[in-house]
């Protein structure tokens, strides 16, 4: 049994779910084949191929930076996402700057700003 106790709105909830084995077996079994797949094959060429090209862009993006030296979140997003294509690959690209060893950012007036600490 699953049970959902709260609010909505002003409105109290208390929803009572029954599930047999058979319910919770549909209901995890995707998750359940996806992570023995994930334990017991190897990476497939396509995805190999793809961390190589993410690693190649990383590379770019990193070097991109120590040649600025120093740069606005707003430019510097602009420049990643004509690297990798889209907006939002771009958004991850500036998260994985943030957590990056080599690279500082500091609050700037009215954007963050990378800086290549090497």
């Amino acid at each position: 049994m699953i049970r959902i106790k709260g609010t909505v709105g002003n409105l109290p909830v208390d929803l009572a779910i029954d599930m047999d084995a058979e319910d919770w077996a549909h209901l995890t079994g995707p998750f359940a084949t996806a992570s023995e797949n994930a334990t017991t094959a190897a990476t497939p060429p396509a995805q190999s191929k793809a961390r190589a090209e993410d690693n190649g862009v990383w590379r770019s993006v990193l070097l991109l930076l120590e040649q600025a030296g120093r740069i606005e979140g707003p430019a510097l997003l602009d420049q990643v996402q004509g690297l990798v294509g889209d907006v939002a690959a771009g958004k991850r690209m500036l998260v994985r700057l943030r957590h990056c060893p080599q690279v500082k950012v500091e609050a700037g007036a009215d954007a963050p700003v990378y800086c290549w600490v090497g």
